[in-house]
């Protein structure tokens, strides 16, 4: 199978730059994995199309402000982006710099917080910072909202809001779980109120979620590491649906990789750690019936993820069909219902 079979050519007027009025405003697509059928609704039709008993899966992590500015020692100015936190003081992160910092450089990130380079993890570096205040209370002082590459304006306050979802707890991500981003805490209740069980598993998301494929072959692919949490909670909501004839609805793909990887062993069961669950087309899902997603980059590994999900083929037509109907894509863009194919 090779990467080059999910490429798509995109408008570039198609790249939304900013989110809808309303978080519950965008459009959503609707695929029926099984017979390749298409749908254009309203995002605010979601909830007539889960039915009590199902349940809601949302991942809620929280982004960090993860971008930083800064200078070597020598003068050179560089930009910082934590992929994430490993200790009090120090983290590993991306460096963009003129000249690549040597172990042992010193760095200033924001106005004035010492760093040191203390060590290389592949293409991370690892950084201790100096001043005595924490990683996180240097991000929270000085770090700005991380917005994808493909979103080309600094980011204003518009973003600290809208790049975060309603129901973000635990911080660590570098990128938003962007199809959670369109629920408003009324539709979460109007979700609740109808018997829709809501349940919360965690994955943070890192920064390689923006990286490009770079193997020829999509099986030579290997995925970064992202830290997950499945709550015996998260299980036991799933139990209960299953129990009562309800359907996993996974909101966005990390919701989905957090829950499949707990069910590794053939059974969900309550686990924390590390994931590189690389999910593309032959692999057999264990726990997800239904998944709300973004429409994702082309090449990348989450659009392998969803057409695993949803069939190559039919993935391709609606990933057309949403163009020729002017959906708005990625991070800020419209979201799409895939019910499995299989």
């Amino acid at each position: 199978m090779l990467v080059s079979e999910f490429d798509y050519p995109l408008p570039p007027e198609l790249i939304a730059q900013h989110p809808a009025p309303e978080r519950t405003a965008s459009r959503l697509l609707r695929l029926e994995g099984a017979s390749g059928a298409l749908e254009d609704l309203r995002f605010a039709d979601l909830t007539r199309l889960v039915a009590p008993n199902d349940v809601v899966v949302l991942n809620d992590t929280r982004v960090i402000k993860a971008r930083l500015g800064g200078r070597k020692r020598t003068g050179g100015k560089i930009e910082v982006f934590i992929e994430r936190i490993i200790a009090p003081h120090e983290a590993l992160a991306m460096i963009r710099a003129s000249h690549p910092p040597a172990i042992g450089a010193e760095l200033v990130v924001g106005p004035a917080v010492p760093a040191r380079v203390i060590g290389r993890e592949d293409d991370l570096y690892r950084l201790r910072f100096l001043s005595g205040i924490t990683v996180e209370q240097v991000l929270e002082r000085h770090g700005t909202v991380p917005l994808p590459p493909y979103i080309t304006h600094t980011p204003v306050a518009e973003d600290t809001e809208r790049y975060q979802t309603v129901y973000a707890d635990k911080p660590g991500a570098v990128a938003a779980p962007t199809a959670g981003l369109h629920f408003d805490q009324t539709m979460l209740a109007a979700l609740a109120a109808k018997g829709v069980r809501i349940a919360t598993v965690t994955l943070h998301v890192g920064a390689g979620t923006f990286q490009p494929v770079r193997a020829e072959n999509v099986e030579d692919h290997r995925m970064h590491r992202e830290r997950f949490n499945v709550p015996k909670e998260a299980v036991a909501a799933v139990e209960a649906a299953r129990a009562a004839g309800g359907r996993v609805l996974a909101v966005g793909s990390t919701s989905l990789r957090a829950l499949e990887a707990a069910a590794a062993s053939g059974k969900l069961e309550p686990l924390s750690g590390e994931t590189d669950l690389f999910i593309h087309p032959a692999y057999a899902f264990r726990v997800t019936e239904r998944l709300l997603t973004n429409f994702h980059l082309p090449k990348s590994s989450l659009l392998m993820l969803v057409s695993a999900f949803g069939g190559a083929e039919n993935v391709r037509n609606a990933y057309a069909h949403a163009i020729a109907q002017g959906y708005r894509f990625f991070s800020y863009g419209d979201a799409m219902l895939i019910e499995r194919n299989a």
